[in-house]
């Protein structure tokens, strides 16, 4: 999920960039841009915005289904090896996106290393947390407990001096996380094997996005948000690649089929790379701040096509978990949007 989001926001701060970029983690979304002062947001027609939301649903309805494919995926294919292959595929293809909308493809030498170390946080160590954890967890949990991101971003955030603490935050992140906390006990409760352990794992996935968005921000700001999240995909296949290169050494390429191919073009191509260009253009029109509002469809998406697709069982421990998780994001913007307004 990358957005360009100083360029296009007039009253953007740290807070909503911060908040926006780290909805979802699974999409890639980026802080970026100059400082918003110093442009003034365009006026788009009412039927722009009205295209916008039905690509960002589309989009919303892609990344919900991308955790059943995955899912789906991990029964014939270790969970590293397929998160590598499908990365590199999907830098790839932003490396030519990025030649084709912006005329070049490199990064100043100073940002290597730092882009490095921001890449293999949010796109390596996640991707190994993550893609684990899903092979071990439900699909419906995974996308639960991903979606109280936001809220570990903000508090990392502040600690990283990137953002600021507020009293409605705190309390957000506490209904927030307790929303989550009650999602993995209502299922499979707190341990180190099996599915519990694999939820534990997701969480542990999220703070690593958390850390990659929070304190990257300073770096992430110099390109723009096409560019950061490449190179973070590239390089952050690093820390995927020992891995990917252990499990290949017994991986059976007979267990690849068909389908297996179809979802993970579809993984690749569709939802780690074409739904982050939609992305671009749908927070240029609508903003950040209200584009986020729609990531939270996605657990909602992820959820429903668990139960068609996958013969997930929905308990009702789970909605309310989610709907608390949901709650305390809104606490914890509560302030943030009253002052913009």
């Amino acid at each position: 999920m990358t957005r360009q989001i100083g360029e296009f926001e007039a009253a953007s701060t740290s807070e909503s960039a911060l908040a926006a970029a780290s909805a979802y983690p699974e999409s890639s979304a980026v802080p970026g841009g100059e400082p918003a002062a110093a442009h003034v947001r365009p006026v788009y027609s009412a039927r722009a915005r009205h295209i916008a939301e039905i690509a960002i649903l589309l989009v919303m309805l892609t990344w919900g289904a991308n955790v059943v494919a995955v899912k789906a995926i991990l029964s014939d294919v270790p969970p590293i090896l397929f998160a590598f292959v499908r990365f590199g595929s999907a830098f790839l293809v932003l490396l030519a996106v990025l030649r084709w909308r912006e005329g070049s493809v490199g990064l100043p030498r100073a940002d290597i290393v730092p882009m490095l170390l921001l890449g293999l946080a949010g796109f390596g160590l996640y991707q190994d947390l993550w893609a684990t954890a899903l092979d071990r967890t439900t699909a419906s949990n995974s996308a639960l407990i991903t979606a109280a991101t936001p809220v570990s971003t903000m508090l990392l955030a502040a600690f990283a001096g990137s953002d600021t603490i507020s009293r409605p935050k705190v309390l957000g992140a506490v209904i927030a996380l307790t929303g989550a906390v009650s999602v993995v006990l209502a299922t499979h409760g707190i341990g180190f094997t099996g599915a519990s352990a694999g939820d534990l794992m997701t969480f542990a996935a999220t703070i690593c996005w958390a850390c990659y968005v929070a304190f990257g921000a300073p770096v992430l700001r110099r390109h723009s948000p096409l560019r950061t999240a490449t190179w973070a995909i590239g390089l952050g296949c690093l820390g995927m690649l020992p891995f990917a290169l252990w499990q290949a050494a017994t991986f059976d390429v007979s267990h690849v089929h068909a389908g297996t191919i179809w979802l993970f073009l579809f993984c690749a191509l569709v939802s780690a790379a074409a739904a982050n260009v939609v992305m671009f253009e749908v927070v240029k029109v609508l903003g950040p701040t209200r584009t986020m509002l729609f990531q939270f469809l996605v657990p909602a998406f992820a959820i429903m096509l668990a139960a068609l697709l996958l013969g997930e069982a929905i308990v009702p421990a789970q909605i309310l978990g989610g709907l608390v998780i949901v709650a305390g994001i809104f606490i914890s913007r509560m302030h943030s949007v009253s002052f913009r307004r």
